[in-house]
């Protein structure tokens, strides 16, 4: 305030002093009228005068003006009066027009006016919400200068008012409403409005981001048509530009939102190409611009890449290759897009692939690299076009191996096209290395140079080229022919800087060199080599020359620091005594500092882009500032070092590569063990599976049979009953000679199952001694260990074997004994029906007779039937053992491959051990298995011969549940 009254106690009296009196009494109007009427009135004459007497309608009216704003909220039209006056007193707009009349000291007052006001305006800040709250109003006399005074607020003083609008609750979803306003001039301010507020400030871009402001910007643009839009278009994408740029979780979020797929029609332009409006140019510009933005290499590696892969997904870089081989299309439209689609295929092999399979439509197809490169050789092209080249080419080859081997293959000999009917991309690189134009020098020698990057394979295979430099002339190497050109670069005329070419020159040699002995040893065989290095670094020249000697320090550096000694004459401690006695170690590390230290040196270690004011500027690339700070420090020890730390460093290399070498070797061991182990654990876990099932079968089968035992005992009860009482009639019946001899015969079976039951009876104490042996094998001290193992493993394996075997037995025992349980309780209905039909006293002889025949016939044709059924349980009884033997041959082959796996358990004690334990688990539960068959009742007491009989078909059941459980 007193800065404002001392501009007006300035101003001259006159007419001024009457239009403030003026202003005087329309703020009281303002202040002190109790009608709305002469409240309006005087609002809208303040707002006529604030465009001309800005100053002093801002320091009496804006207080009451505020006042108003809180007040008079009910109308709209003395609301949307005060709004006006308030931005001609913050905007700067109105001065502008009159800047060049008045004064340079009140033109720099005027200026600061605004900000003046714009500080007392937001001191309070209810101010900034009430305006806020104003923009909710639909009303058009109070939105629209609503939306222009917040835009005149934030370029004013844009920090603290974005703070405030930050903490102002849903401050920013007010303002985003404007977006969808039906009334295009609302929302068009509105964009400016949101750019104003999302510059330089990520809180407020995330919150107008995630209130979808992507998606309906994109329609906005859209709906004005793209590229062919207005400005419009321009806004929108420069709001865009603000909300995406160095801000990774709105890249993120525009990637997600599958965003980046709208934006291919920005590129579609179609094959007319002819009259661009400079609009349309604008807008593509600011298009490649917002791609560019999404991969960035200064972005996070992994968001970059995965919008590259988005926009090959979509077509994006199909639609920008169509542009870069299109005709008609604007130099700097044609330079921009270049640079886009550098950025896109950049470090993404997918992308690289596709853009080395683009040709330009000319007749024959050439590839676009090689169009590309022709214009980046031609020195009649724009600078910057040339640039875009370069970058381009940088790109394609930037972590590109298989790009590297091909732009170096187009050199060898063997590749060369014999015919010249077509130009390959290295023969116009090596044209432009030896070209008159310094520039196309520079160029040239920089690209080869990032076709070598990190490339060991290729450093060797480019010292098999040689030039044919004239006729009649043997062929020189390239190599050879780079030093040739730069020893006698000051001879050769050339178009530009000379120290550009020797500069390109050297920086081509530097990378060649680097990480490549070989290379060296050609490099050092030229005799001609070093003293050219030592006589430049040796001499004082001039600054422009000391950028030269610093490079050929490095060049000597990495000679000697990659130098393998297997010249004799150019060792490593002879040109150590060579530096020292021709220049000095002092003046050699002097010479080397000088390429750090340059000023242009710094500018290009910013960003991989060469980005050039002018061609005298083009000195140094990117990639090739990050050798110099690799090497610079290990050049500068090694030429301190002495001929013994030399030895003790080789030494140490030698041991750390026979370290590495062992680390690596144990290192694939563990790999394959971890695998084998991985592989172990899934068989187990198999295995453990099937044991749960099996358990689970046993628990089963253990019920059933317990089932069936109480049901045979209860049966056998009520048959000894039956028998007490039938006792006269059994005679009878044995008398006959049938009966007996088909229960015999039944016995004859029963016998048969005892046996069965005695051979698997002794199948077990065969294997409860195998697995005494493999305890007694396992616990012996002084064995050999692979050798217990691989014996450990086939006991096992056999043992497995045949508790396969048994379980097949055992459920082929199970069902003959259902079935005979079977037959057992329809004899014993039988006998029971007969029981009843026993006579009673007083029927006569004949007719006893005859009913026993009758039933004793009708038990002879049940007893045939059984005899049937017992015979096909015999046939039934033969194909399950041929089953059996295939299933037995199955598991041999599976069991074969068990012991491969076995027999590499052995290569670790630690699962020898784990499989001591199994063998100890195993033996415990073989124990408490032996314990249950002894609870079970497995010894048989003798009884009489038909008991015995049924004694024999229960031994048979426990013989099998035990059998069961065991082979679990």
């Amino acid at each position: 305030m007193n800065f404002l009254r001392g501009v007006m106690g300035g101003q001259s009296a006159g007419p001024q002093h009457t239009e403030a009196e003026t202003i005087q009494k329309l703020c009281d109007r303002v202040a002190s009228s109790t009608l709305l009427d002469d409240r309006r009135n005087a609002v809208r004459a303040l707002k006529s005068l604030s465009k001309k007497y800005r100053l002093e309608v801002g320091i009496q009216a804006m207080e009451h003006l505020i006042h108003v704003l809180q007040t008079d909220r009910s109308d709209s039209e003395i609301i949307g009066y005060a709004l006006d006056t308030l931005y001609n007193i913050i905007s700067n707009d109105e001065e502008e027009e009159v800047d060049d009349v008045e004064e340079e000291n009140s033109t720099r007052q005027s200026e600061d006016l605004g900000s003046q006001f714009t500080e007392i305006f937001i001191k309070q800040q209810e101010n900034v919400t009430l305006l806020l709250s104003l923009l909710e109003e639909f009303d058009f006399h109070v939105r629209w200068p609503g939306v222009k005074l917040l835009t005149s607020l934030l370029k004013q003083l844009g920090p603290q008012v974005q703070q405030i609008i930050l903490v102002s609750p849903m401050g920013v979803s007010r303002l985003m409403d404007l977006l969808a306003d039906s009334r295009e001039v609302i929302r068009n301010d509105g964009v400016l409005l949101l750019q104003a507020l999302t510059r330089s400030n990520g809180a407020i871009q995330k919150i107008v981001a995630f209130e979808n402001a992507f998606e309906r910007l994109l329609d906005i643009i859209t709906e004005e048509g793209n590229s062919d839009g207005g400005i419009v278009v321009e806004d929108c994408l420069i709001l865009l530009q603000n909300l995406l740029k160095n801000n990774n979780s709105n890249q993120n979020f525009f990637k997600e939102g599958s965003y980046i797929q709208r934006m291919k029609p920005w590129f579609e332009v179609g094959d007319e190409n002819s009259g661009w409006s400079a609009q349309k140019v604008t807008n593509l510009h600011l298009m490649l611009q917002l791609v560019r933005v999404l991969v960035s290499p200064t972005n996070p590696p992994g968001a970059t890449s995965s919008c590259q892969k988005a926009m090959f997904q979509c077509g994006l870089l199909q639609q920008l290759c169509t542009i870069l081989m299109a005709t008609g299309v604007p130099a700097d439209i044609l330079t921009e897009t270049i640079n886009t689609v550098s950025e896109v295929i950049r470090g993404c092999q997918v992308n690289q692939d596709y853009f080395a399979s683009v040709n330009a439509p000319s007749n024959p197809p050439r590839p676009a690299i090689v169009v590309l490169l022709m214009s980046m050789v031609n020195e009649r092209q724009p600078f910057v076009l040339r640039c875009a080249v370069l970058y381009c080419f940088q790109c394609f080859l930037y972590k590109n191996q298989k790009g590297q081997g091909e732009i170096v293959s187009t050199l060898l000999p063997s590749t060369i096209d014999a015919t010249g009917s077509s130009v390959s991309a290295g023969q116009l690189l090596c044209g432009g290395l030896f070209s008159t134009d310094s520039l196309s020098n520079w160029c040239a020698a920089v690209a080869l140079a990032h076709a070598l990057q990190e490339n060991a394979t290729q450093k060797e295979q480019l010292l098999r080229v040689q030039l044919a430099t004239s006729i009649g002339n043997p062929p020189v190497s390239l190599l050879q022919q780079c030093t040739n050109i730069l020893s006698q670069g000051d001879k050769i005329d050339r178009r530009g800087s000379k120290i550009q070419t020797r500069i390109g020159l050297l920086m081509l040699l530097c990378t060649w060199l680097s990480n490549c002995p070989i290379a060296v040893t050609h490099f050092l065989h030229n005799s001609a080599n070093v003293p050219f290095l030592t006589g430049q670094i040796a001499e004082n020249l001039g600054e422009e020359e000391q950028l030269v000697q610093g490079l050929c320090a490095l060049l000597l550096g990495i000679s000697i620091y990659f130098n393998d000694n297997s010249l004799e004459n150019y060792m490593k401690e002879k040109l150590k005594q060579l530096i020292e006695k021709r220049i000095g170690k002092e003046n050699f590390v002097e010479k080397l500092g000088f390429i750090s230290k340059h000023e242009l040196y710094s500018r290009a270690s910013q960003k991989p882009q060469p980005n050039f004011p002018s061609p005298e500027y083009m000195i140094f690339d990117h990639e090739f500032t990050k050798l110099v700070k690799e090497l610079e420090g290990v050049i500068t020890k090694a030429i301190y070092k002495s001929s013994e730390e030399d030895k003790k460093e080789e030494e140490v290399k030698k041991t750390l590569e026979q370290h590495d070498s062992i680390v690596t070797h144990y290192k694939n061991v563990i790999r394959e063990q971890d695998l084998q182990l991985d592989d172990l654990k899934q068989q187990i876990s198999t295995l453990k599976c099937q044991n749960e099932q099996l358990q689970t079968a046993v628990t089963q089968q253990a019920s059933q049979i317990q089932q069936h035992k109480d049901q045979y005992n209860l049966l056998k009860v009520q048959l000894g009953k039956d028998n007490q009482h039938q006792g006269s009639y059994s005679d009878g019946a044995q008398m006959n000679g049938i009966q007996p001899e088909e229960i015999g015969r039944l016995r004859e079976e029963i016998e048969e199952l005892k046996s069965n039951r005695e051979l698997l009876q002794s199948q077990l104490a065969e294997k409860d001694f195998l697995i005494e042996n493999l305890k007694s094998s396992q616990t012996s001290p002084g064995t050999n260990e692979a050798t217990a193992s691989a014996r450990d493993s086939e006991q096992i394996a056999e043992l497995k074997q045949e508790m396969a075997t048994l379980k097949s037995q055992l459920i082929s025992q199970s069902v003959e004994i259902t079935k005979l349980q079977t037959e057992k309780q329809e004899l014993l209905q039988k006998t029971e029906a007969f029981a009843k039909s026993v006579p009673v006293p007083g029927e006569s002889e004949t007719a006893k007779t005859t009913d026993v025949e009758g039933r004793l016939a009708a038990l002879l044709q049940e007893t045939i039937e059984l005899k049937n059924e017992i015979k096909a349980l015999s046939e039934e009884r033969t194909a399950i053992k041929e089953q059996l033997d295939s299933s037995n041959s199955t598991i041999a082959t599976l069991q074969n491959e068990r012991n491969k796996l076995e027999g590499d358990i052995t290569d670790s004690k630690k699962e020898q051990d784990d499989l001591l334990v199994l063998l100890a688990d195993q033996d415990q539960k073989m124990l408490s298995l032996k314990n249950k068959l002894k609870e079970l009742g497995h010894p048989v007491e003798e009884e009489d011969e038909l008991e015995s009989g049924d004694q024999d078909d229960e031994d048979d059941e426990d013989e099998d549940d035990g059998k069961d459980q065991d082979h679990i």
